[in-house]
């Protein structure tokens, strides 16, 4: 895996130990338990052996996103690699809404499907979404995501069900600009 990603407002580096306490914040408010699907707290600890183990998997390649400074402002990655099928899952998160809507998530959306499409040579990426996030549904539709099925009230938190709504972008319709991965 590469070590860091430079684009033009971030950077995809290697998670680290030490960016455990950003993420175990962020992973206990209520927005973001929603919008990921956590069901219970998330303590410090977990968050570490997540990225000392199992973001290390060989099925999977995971990223700090931070700002130019180095300022930590999510994480993203492909999961689920399946190279026999040419398929595999994208995650992104910018929990913290002062970093929401400045293109920090169509860059690193954009470097993540370069790299799907043009290192790993995958032929379709998907990621689940749920159905009552909205401004979600609408970015990934304007990156260029199409909804191909929708799991009926499949999604539970804080006592309401909602859909969850699995879209996918396939190679052919990615029209980025191949100069993230060199």
């Amino acid at each position: 895996m590469e070590k860091e990603i430079r684009g033009k407002r971030i950077i995809l580096r290697e998670q680290r130990e030490e960016d455990a306490p950003f993420f175990a914040y962020w992973f206990n408010q209520p927005q973001v338990m929603f919008q990921c699907g956590f069901e219970k707290p998330t303590s410090e600890e977990e968050v570490r052996r997540c990225i000392t183990v199992n973001h290390r998997s060989e099925d999977s390649v995971w990223f700090t996103v931070t700002d130019l400074d180095g300022s930590i402002i999510g994480e993203t990655g492909l999961l689920s690699m399946f190279p026999a099928w040419r398929q595999t899952d994208l995650t992104i998160i910018i929990p913290y809404p002062r970093d929401q809507h400045k293109g920090y998530g169509t860059e690193a959306v954009g470097i993540m499907l370069d790299m799907a499409f043009n290192k790993y040579q995958m032929h379709r990426v998907s990621i689940g979404v749920v159905g009552l996030n909205a401004e979600a549904l609408k970015f990934y539709r304007k990156i260029g995501f199409k909804q191909e099925g929708i799991l009926e009230e499949a999604y539970y938190y804080n006592g309401e069900y909602s859909d969850f709504v699995m879209m996918r972008i396939l190679s052919r319709e990615w029209k980025g600009s191949n100069s993230y991965c060199k």
